[in-house]
């Protein structure tokens, strides 16, 4: 999971892409990226950390141009404090590329050997991103050749692309001198989307003296474009959404501005992962159409029922939500079953989100500084407590125990997301299932983990009914839950491998 943003302006693009990046912060937090593209100049900032302390005034007046990208990282792969690592990755040739990717590809063992047998390219680290890059940067060369650069060249680059990678993908690319370049995996299992607004007269006239100082060219674009991994990000910059880019569909906007677009996938099928849907995106956004604020009502009213079945009534009096991504399960099942809410965790802001903290320790570590329970919300009284899911359950033991030491006589745990029994490949830090804490255990065995007085799930079913709702999808992406990896390329041969790439 990492978050990435592209757009192109009238002027200049670097302020938009730091408020963009500001957006999304919450889909990752070990290093952030920012390229540009000022005519056939790109210029590049990579820094660890978190946006807002990562970039001083200096690297923002470096970052010139009117086109720009950006990435906020969450380490799926290799090392989260390495900056190597960290994107946008660039190549030189063809062209000059910069490209910053969401997801995770399977098959990077067969792609490497091919890059250095085949295509004779370099890699200088284990990022699948730099990986996707290079697969990009040989395709345009042998698609284009000597002949002019224009989006058909470009697309049927995209063709290639997509006929050897293998995994979940959304990519935003700049190509200098030439524009930018957003494509998304044939599943859609990472999302992307696209917006544009028009050029405000207020701005038009700085747009122009800015564009002349630069060299670029002086007939201002008709809109300005952007592509994202949420739509809070166009909602906040005043966009229209005009989609979400279908599965295996690329866009290229070139340097006047214009929007081109094809389908380069042969085969595909629109099946997101739920797991955007349980804990990644932000609740104000909209992915697939669907409301991730409205899909978490939903969640919460289904685990109420199930709740219903399984605690007795009078084994809890008030209802209380882990902030902030369980607060819409929470009120739900608070509203459907006639009980008290409460919120007794108050939120540290300046500590990042627990499941994307690199490495056990310091998730354990963290929890304490993340999360204060208030004695006087807990004290004498029984507690049912709602959390969007349980990965490792390093957090929710910490939970109940704080729960307790503050007073509670009674503790029950609800996840308004199923069982995390299977590692997951696609582009979230679930590489190891020996790390799940309900990997081979029953609920009960869990709950003993937990020390909790009950422990409640919501079913798989229930799940993808309330994700799912008012939705013409083809399916949804639930191998962290069911063990079924919907690209069909993923055996447990390749967990093993993952597993281990993960440990050493």
């Amino acid at each position: 999971m990492c978050g990435i943003v592209g757009h192109f302006s009238a002027g200049p693009v670097n302020q938009q892409v730091y408020d963009s990046l500001l957006l999304l912060q919450h889909r990752g937090q070990d290093s952030t990226g920012i390229a540009t593209a000022e005519g056939r100049t790109l210029h590049q900032a990579k820094k660890s950390g978190q946006v807002r302390e990562a970039y001083r005034t200096r690297d923002m007046r470096e970052l010139l141009g009117n086109i720009g990208l950006g990435h906020v990282r969450y380490a799926t792969k290799g090392h989260a404090t390495n900056l190597d690592e960290a994107q946008p990755f660039y190549v030189n040739a063809p062209y000059g590329i910069v490209l910053v990717h969401n997801g995770n590809l399977t098959n990077t063992r067969e792609l490497t050997l091919e890059m250095r047998e085949r295509d004779f390219r370099h890699l200088n680290s284990p990022s699948d991103t730099e990986l996707l890059l290079n697969v990009l940067a040989s395709s345009l060369q042998d698609s284009v050749g000597v002949r002019h650069l224009d989006a058909d060249g470009i697309f049927d680059a995209v063709t290639q692309v997509i006929s050897r990678i293998r995994g979940a993908y959304g990519t935003i690319a700049l190509i200098a001198g030439h524009g930018l370049l957003a494509f998304r995996d044939p599943m859609g299992i990472r999302p992307l989307v696209l917006g544009r607004r028009d050029v405000a007269p207020e701005t038009a006239e700085a747009a122009a003296g800015y564009r002349g100082v630069h060299g670029l060219p002086a007939t201002l674009p008709e809109s300005e474009w952007v592509v994202a991994s949420e739509s809070l990000v166009l909602e906040a910059g005043n966009y229209e959404v005009v989609r979400e880019l279908a599965p295996g569909e690329a866009v290229f906007i070139d340097e006047a501005g214009t929007l081109h677009s094809r389908q380069c996938a042969e085969e595909t099928r629109l099946v997101p992962c739920a797991f955007e849907y349980v804990y990644l995106a932000r609740p104000d956004s909209v992915m697939n159409g669907i409301s991730i604020y409205e899909s978490r009502l939903r969640m919460g009213e289904k685990l109420a029922e199930t709740i219903q079945r399984e605690i007795p009534d009078e084994d809890f009096d008030i209802v209380m939500p882990i902030p902030d991504s369980a607060r819409p399960a929470a009120l739900q099942v608070a509203h459907s079953l006639g009980k008290e809410y409460r919120e007794g965790f108050y939120k540290n802001r300046y500590v990042g989100r627990t499941f994307i903290m690199p490495g056990q320790a310091v998730r354990q570590k963290s929890v304490r500084q993340k999360l204060n329970a208030m004695r006087s919300e807990f004290e004498g009284k029984k507690v049912l407590i709602i959390d969007d899911s349980i990965v490792r359950g390093t957090t929710s033991r910490q939970i109940v125990e704080m729960a307790y030491q503050a007073g509670a006589v009674k503790v029950s745990f609800a996840s308004a997301a199923p069982p995390v029994r299977y590692p997951h490949v696609y582009g979230i830090n679930m590489p190891n299932a020996e790390e799940l804490v309900a990997h081979g255990r029953t609920v009960e065995e869990i709950r003993d983990v937990l020390g909790s007085d009950h422990l409640v799930y919501l079913g798989v079913e229930d799940m993808a009914e309330a994700i799912m709702a008012g939705s013409d999808w083809d399916g949804l992406e639930m191998s962290c839950f069911t063990g079924d990896y919907v690209t069909g390329d993923v055996t447990e041969e390749y967990l093993e491998f993952v597993a281990g790439d993960q440990e050493s």
